[in-house]
């Protein structure tokens, strides 16, 4: 049965969320109030490709894994959505289908407006038109340069510039060195290959390497971020 209401770390996570936070206090206590609560254990389907659009969603707690299906039914992973970040809003502009699996990635807990709600919001907050097309331009950006990381740079850059990401958004640091950062998001190496259009075996090779030269340590449960600094020198190395 879904808990109707956030917890603190919930609400922290949605209101330090960078768009979000950068709202008006009218805008954002509307948004919440019509706002409501579901829960999902690890691997749980949130939305499927072909679902009408009903509403509008933000990940408070865990990560959403966006995917897709290949001809041949295997699942290729697209991207995470992290803590205090908003997604969906597209279908709600234009009232198609949804394009993509959304499943939860680890216990997460994600915040809805129902589609007829958000149309209220936006009838009442003009802000929100702006705000909506400044979220899109900041999502165009990061696609364009996605698409050209890959095209140009080599996977050791990618994956450099991937881990410095995932330690930014999910490193919760060391209690014995407060240095070393763990990424909390348990990606297994074939998870990280997707994101990266790499192979697993390709991906493992440039992990260990770095391991070698002592930036990050593999672990049974997840990868510990020891340099960041010589991540961020390997991601800009063939830029």
């Amino acid at each position: 049965m879904d808990d109707p209401i956030l917890t603190i770390e919930e609400r922290e996570a949605i209101n330090a969320g960078r768009w979000f936070s950068s709202l008006s206090p009218s805008l954002r206590h509307d948004i919440l109030r019509c706002a409501f609560v579901k829960r999902y254990k690890d691997g749980e389907l949130i939305c499927a490709r072909g679902d009408p659009p009903e509403q509008w969603i933000a990940c408070a707690k865990g990560a959403v894994r966006v995917s897709s299906t290949a001809v041949s039914g295997k699942q290729v992973t697209l991207t995470y959505v992290e803590p205090g970040i908003w997604f969906g809003d597209v279908a709600m502009f234009d009232g198609d289908r949804r394009t993509h699996d959304a499943y939860a990635h680890g216990d997460s807990t994600i915040l809805c407006v129902a589609r007829a709600d958000f149309r209220k919001i936006l009838a009442t907050h003009v802000e929100l038109y702006e705000a909506l097309m400044r979220l899109q331009a900041r999502r165009i950006r990061q696609l364009f340069g996605l698409v050209e990381d890959l095209n140009t740079l080599p996977l050791r850059a990618r994956l450099a510039k991937q881990l410095v990401h995932l330690v930014r958004s999910y490193g919760v640091p060391n209690l014995a060195d407060g240095n070393q950062m763990r990424i909390g998001l348990h990606l297994a190496q074939e998870e990280l290959a997707q994101l990266l259009g790499a192979s697993r075996q390709r991906v493992n090779q440039e992990l260990k390497a770095m391991e070698r030269e002592n930036a990050i340590r593999i672990e049974p449960a997840g990868l510990v971020v020891l340099d960041r600094a010589a991540l961020t020198r390997i991601s800009e190395a063939d830029q």
